[in-house]
C-alpha cells in the first residue's frame, strides 16, 4: 500500500519537478515541457489550496507568481499564429519563465531547501 505524503513533501517534489521542466525547456527548448509544466503546476495549486499548513501560507506569494506567470505563458502562446512565436511574444515569454524560476528560487529558500 502506498503511503500518503504530507501535503507540503507532495509539493516540494512537485516544485522539483518543476525545477527539471524548466530546465529542459530552458536546455532543449522543447515545447512539450510547457504540457508537463501545467500538469504540473496544477497539482501544486490543488495541493496549496487545499491544505491549511502553515508553510504554504508563507510561500503564497511566491506560489502565485507561479500561477499568474503560467497563466500569461498560456495566454501569449494562444495569440501566436500557429503556435509560432515572433520575437515581441518570445521575449515575453522567456520573462514568464524567469519569473517563475525566480520564485521557485524563492520557496526553496523559504522553505530552508537551499
Amino acid at each position: 500500500m502506498e503511503e500518503k505524503k504530507e501535503p507540503i513533501v507532495a509539493f516540494v517534489e512537485l516544485l522539483a519537478q518543476l525545477g527539471g521542466e524548466l530546465r529542459t525547456l530552458y536546455r532543449e527548448g522543447n515545447a512539450q515541457a510547457l504540457t508537463d509544466m501545467n500538469a504540473t503546476i496544477k497539482e501544486m495549486y490543488r495541493l496549496q489550496h487545499g491544505s491549511g499548513e502553515d508553510a504554504f501560507r508563507a510561500i503564497g506569494s511566491d506560489c502565485e507568481v507561479i500561477y499568474r506567470n503560467f497563466d500569461m505563458i498560456v495566454a501569449v502562446l494562444r495569440t501566436t499564429e500557429n503556435g509560432e512565436a515572433d520575437r515581441g511574444a518570445q521575449t515575453a515569454v522567456n520573462k514568464f519563465l524567469r519569473n517563475i524560476n525566480g520564485a521557485v528560487g524563492n520557496i526553496i529558500t523559504l522553505l530552508g531547501l537551499a
